[in-house]
């Protein structure tokens, strides 16, 4: 029975069936699930400023713009190597979670820096209006799926896995074509169909967060472990992070269209 289904490869039907096996003593809650999601914010949080304090208090850009490579460099690959850990063995998602939170928000704050640094003169604000535009839509997906105005049936959780596995499909292989110097001008560009494929993506984004919402009170409700509390959260986090930086290159097209 498809139980859990949901666009975020963390958060999958085979690893809470996986788990469930596993419960002795205390449960997964959803409380106890956003409590630890608002930690890892904290994580990423903590993580970003520094890395925006290193980039702003340095003397010379081209020494800023190296030592800021250098922190987006460790958390993509640091995030990514506590990511898969924590995909293979959920178990393990308590200890390094707010590790992941950590080294997520060493990348985010060298991107966002470098970023607001580009367009402080054509767009200043881009780095508040998407952090504002990403909690903003947040919200406003818990609400929809709270008041059941959105509701993860079948045939919605089917649409928006597709759509995510295409977009990442999508990605991959523009990344692919690159690397033989291939320039997929519109993946970068300010064009409308550039734009377009950007609110696309930023609305399956979007939409991938019911799906986290449904699949943490279903875990929940079967009675998942506690530590499962952790992944949820880890879960979740994945999704926003991937929503900040859609809302960020969206910005970044529309301010490439400001004279």
């Amino acid at each position: 029975m498809a139980l859990f289904q949901s666009g975020n490869p963390a958060l999958s039907e085979k690893i809470f069936n996986r788990t469930a096996a596993e419960v002795s003593g205390e449960t997964m809650t959803v409380r106890g699930t956003i409590n630890k999601f608002g930690f890892l914010l904290l994580m990423v949080i903590a993580g970003a400023a520094f890395v925006w304090h290193q980039y702003y208090t340095k003397i010379a850009l081209v020494d800023a713009q190296q030592s800021v490579g250098t922190y987006i460099m460790v958390g993509v690959f640091g995030g990514l190597i506590c990511a898969l850990a924590i995909i293979f063995k959920p178990n393990w998602a308590p200890y390094l979670s707010p590790a992941y939170g950590l080294l997520e928000g060493l990348f985010l704050g060298g991107i966002s820096a470098v970023f607001n640094d580009a367009f402080q003169e054509k767009y200043p604000g881009i780095i508040p209006q998407a952090v504002g535009l990403t909690f903003g839509v947040a919200v406003v997906m818990f609400l929809l799926y709270n008041f059941r105005i959105i509701r993860a049936t079948a045939k919605f959780r089917s649409i928006i896995i597709s759509a995510t596995m295409g977009i990442a499909v999508f990605y991959l292989i523009t990344w692919v074509v690159s690397l033989f110097h291939v320039n997929v001008a519109f993946m970068y560009n300010s064009s409308p169909l550039g734009i377009g494929i950007s609110i696309f993506v930023v609305a399956i984004a979007a939409l991938n967060l019911i799906l986290d919402f449904d699949m943490i009170e279903r875990g929940a409700d079967a009675g998942a472990p506690k530590f499962m509390e952790w992944y949820g959260a880890f879960g979740l986090l994945v999704t926003m992070v991937w929503l900040y930086l859609e809302i960020l290159k969206l910005l970044a097209r529309f301010a490439g269209n400001r004279r």
